[in-house]
């Protein structure tokens, strides 16, 4: 069993003038409390957790209201104004203040509420749940997701023999709104810039939740671990226009899309190194391989052609299904061979080109240990490389 924990961002809607008032009060009050030590009126929970919470304060910057965990209250409602609603503790006011919650597919019943958070946001208010639960990882299978300039995800997996990318309209519209900031640049037009940008924002983060719904769906359906490249290294300077092609694919965001909703259905998500995952041939493994283009990828030893993100995805999943079988992995291998898993670690650290883990595995170094003191040696001390100075004679 593995615990997750996730924060829901649920907009307050249908704020009568009285109610916006006590929360802009409650609000304004915590401020000052926070910067001065002085307490206007503020529900003293909120003021002890905010103790905690906040060690350090910044006199310029406004910090969200910290609701505890057993005064946060979720209820779900027949209300046509909002399916969920919720209970704000107030200063003075007995009961709190009811808000009601902007709909959205969640369902609070499934999970333990636990400590919130009120944000006001351009005079609107928001209210961060953080809730938590158990769920029992499960695995018996692989897909693999390599990460690219081209394609923002390309997958491959041993149930099916055809390969997945994703992303063609991620890349669409981050060169449609390249091209657009360019223009409007040029012609002075920031404010412009600033509205294009929060719709480009939109889209895309539309698109990568479309993306990792669509993987996750299928990793459940085949009951399959996610290994996913890791991506230290993937912004390497590599001319001006490859450059801007990397660095406007939201690798990261995509991979936290996938965690989060892999981990609610009890999926498994590794990272694999993706050093030399491009240049590495597949098929045999060798690296006497080129790439006469972005696309494409040929081995100069068997005479291998293909996609170069194929290729990648293809080294990944080879790699993960090594570290699913060193830590004893149920994973099915194409030959239908299958090995157990006793838990799920992230790979070991081992050198560029493989070879054994650097770090001592925890029965070596208790039997280390042991045999020390069965000889009556000194206990281990670490070594000092600072040099010693010479003996006064």
């Amino acid at each position: 069993m593995v615990e997750i924990t996730k924060t829901i961002k649920c907009k307050l809607i249908g704020l009568t003038r009285r109610k916006l008032e006590l929360l802009n009060r409650e609000y304004d009050n915590f401020q000052h409390f926070l910067k001065t030590g002085e307490n206007r009126g503020v529900y003293s929970a909120t003021r002890q957790q905010g103790k905690r919470t906040y060690r350090k304060i910044d006199p310029n910057r406004e910090y969200p209201l910290v609701i505890r965990k057993d005064l946060m209250d979720i209820r779900k409602t027949d209300n046509k104004l909002a399916k969920y609603w919720a209970r704000i503790p107030i200063h003075g006011v007995r009961g709190g203040v009811k808000v009601a919650l902007a709909h959205q597919p969640f369902s609070f019943e499934e999970w333990e509420i636990c400590g919130s958070k009120l944000v006001r946001r351009n005079g609107e208010f928001f209210l961060h749940v953080t809730v938590k639960k158990k769920v029992e990882l499960r695995c018996s299978s692989i897909m693999a997701i390599d990460v690219g300039a081209r394609w923002v995800g390309v997958s491959v997996a041993p149930h099916r023999s055809k390969p997945k990318f994703y992303g063609k309209r991620v890349r669409e519209v981050r060169g449609k709104y390249f091209r657009l900031r360019r223009k409007l640049g040029r012609a002075k037009k920031l404010l412009a810039i600033k509205k294009i940008g929060h719709k480009e924002l939109r889209i895309v983060n539309d698109e990568l939740h479309k993306i990792a719904k669509d993987i996750v769906d299928e990793a459940e359906k085949h009951n399959a671990i996610i290994a996913i490249g890791n991506l230290n290294g993937v912004r390497n300077n590599k001319g001006k226009k490859a450059n801007r092609k990397v660095n406007s694919m939201p690798f990261y965001r995509l991979k936290e899309y996938i965690k989060y909703k892999a981990l609610e259905r009890g999926i498994a998500v590794i990272e694999v190194p993706e050093f030399n995952t491009s240049k590495q041939c597949s098929r045999c493994g060798s690296m006497n391989t080129k790439r006469p283009s972005q696309g494409l990828f040929i081995c100069l030893d068997c005479g291998y052609r293909i996609n170069a993100d194929v290729n990648g995805a293809k080294n990944i999943l080879k790699r993960a299904q090594g570290y699913m079988l060193w830590a004893g992995a149920v994973v099915t291998r194409p030959g239908g061979e299958r090995s157990i898993l006793n838990h799920t670690p992230q790979p070991p650290l081992t050198g560029l080109h493989g070879g054994s883990p650097r770090l001592k595995s925890g029965e070596e170094v208790t039997s280390r240990l042991q045999r020390r003191r069965v000889l009556r040696l000194p206990p281990l001390r670490p070594r000092s490389h600072a040099r010693r100075s010479p003996r006064s004679l």
